[in-house]
């Protein structure tokens, strides 16, 4: 058995502006970035819930990338490899592994990522799969 959940919107940016793509994302959407030096040194920026709104425990994050922009979820997963077999029996393709996550497509086209489980209620919140 492992669990999984759905843990974020990832907004990838192509170029090398990721503090103005961040804050477009932020005045756009009425979220305030959340500055961390370490996740702005790796190319990312999270956004913030205002007080008293919530999306969940999920996150949403600016990317840099160097591909087409796009937006992509991420699912966390206790067992990664446990996820990304469910996930391909149910017609999901494995594209790449980067620094300990796996990239996949689904049968439509879309792309997301299976990573490491890390938000702090993914154990009251997570589903568990046989």
């Amino acid at each position: 058995m492992h669990r999984s959940r759905l843990a974020g919107f990832i907004i990838d940016c192509l170029g090398e502006d990721l503090d103005g793509a961040s804050d477009f994302w932020s005045q756009a959407l009425g979220l305030p970035r959340r500055r961390d030096k370490a996740t702005e040194d790796a190319g990312y920026i999270k956004l913030e819930m205002p007080p008293g709104k919530s999306l969940g425990e999920m996150d949403i994050e600016v990317q840099k990338v160097d591909h087409p922009s796009r937006v992509h979820l991420d699912i966390e997963a206790d067992d990664i490899p446990a996820e990304v077999a469910r996930l391909e029996k149910l017609g999901a393709k494995k594209i790449a592994e980067i620094k300990g996550w796996v990239v996949m497509a689904a049968p439509t086209g879309h792309r997301f990522c299976v990573v490491k489980a890390q938000s702090d209620n993914f154990d009251k919140n997570a589903n568990r799969w046989e």
